[in-house]
């Protein structure tokens, strides 16, 4: 059950990096990171992998935009 909630938040995440990789919408990235995380802490408490690594891609990916966007773009 854990790792379906992990997984339903890493769809979450991931649609919302969508729209945070239009330019000038990066900063919403900043909300999507933690979220990201806890999406991760519902995947460590389950038996299950694929929900932590589908949130653990997701920060990556989120961070490398805020990193070619400075941080805010």
């Amino acid at each position: 059950m854990l790792n379906l909630l992990s997984i339903l938040v890493g769809v979450l995440v991931f649609f919302g990096a969508i729209i945070g990789f239009i330019p000038f919408f990066g900063w919403f990235n900043w909300l999507l990171i933690p979220l990201a995380l806890f999406g991760v802490v519902l995947g460590m408490l389950s038996s299950h992998r694929s929900g932590r690594n589908l949130n653990i891609v997701l920060i990556v990916f989120c961070a490398l935009r805020l990193m070619i966007g400075g941080g805010l773009f």
